[in-house]
């Protein structure tokens, strides 16, 4: 069984979700950020939907197309 982070069950600070929208918009993956900041990987989605904040990546063509 997987130890739970060191953040489990405590409220997201100011500082922690401004650590996680500069994580996103480096396009980090969720699993990393995580681990970063201490939180689950569903936490992460969970907060990062609360806030607005997109996890998509942002320079990747779609369909491998190149120009």
């Amino acid at each position: 069984m997987a130890k739970t982070p060191k953040n489990h069950g405590k409220p997201w600070t100011a500082m922690e979700v401004k650590g996680l929208q500069k994580l996103a918009a480096g396009n980090t993956p969720t699993r990393v950020a995580g681990l970063k900041l201490g939180r689950t990987e569903s936490s992460v989605y969970s907060k990062a939907s609360a806030e607005g904040i997109s996890l998509k990546p942002t320079n990747q063509s779609p369909y491998n197309r190149k120009k």
